[in-house]
């Protein structure tokens, strides 16, 4: 009879691990990232353009390129910040190689890094930041976008 009760017990919470997982998939889902068009500033004056996705809240932030498999070069996601602070960012559940800018208020390029899919390691910003974009990994390097350039902060 215990063990009766155990395997019933232990199937339950399956079922409601399974619910919850839905539900929460199924909120991030329906918080769809308004897309914006970006421009970077390069030091020598040029600037390039790309299309991101606006994490702005919570649980965009949170969820962020989490199972996506494929995000083309030109794209990526802009994670937006109430404050400036040190920002960390890890890959998990995220199978994209990927490179993540820091980016201060001002809008100025601190860092640049690239990221292993799935590594649960942080990658931290040398200094206090507002903003991180997340582009496909090497794509960075292919617009001669780096550190001390300027994303263009216009967001209206």
């Amino acid at each position: 009879m215990i063990l009766i009760q155990k395997n019933s017990i232990i199937r339950f919470s399956c079922i409601i691990a399974a619910i919850l997982t839905m539900l929460f998939s199924a909120s991030c889902a329906e918080n769809k990232c308004e897309v914006k068009t970006l421009s970077i500033q390069k030091q020598d004056g040029t600037v390039v353009t790309l299309k991101a996705e606006m994490a702005v809240t919570d649980t965009q932030r949170q969820y962020g390129f989490m199972n996506r498999k494929h995000i083309p070069d030109g794209t990526g996601m802009l994670f937006v910040f109430e404050n400036d602070q040190i920002l960390r960012f890890w890959m998990k559940n995220t199978p994209s190689p990927l490179s993540i800018a820091y980016i201060t208020s001002g809008g100025k390029i601190r860092d640049i890094f690239d990221m292993t899919p799935y590594s649960l390691a942080d990658v931290t910003s040398t200094g206090y930041v507002k903003y991180a974009l997340e582009v496909p990994q090497g794509w960075y390097k292919k617009a001669g976008i780096s550190a001390g350039d300027i994303l263009i902060i216009d967001f209206n």
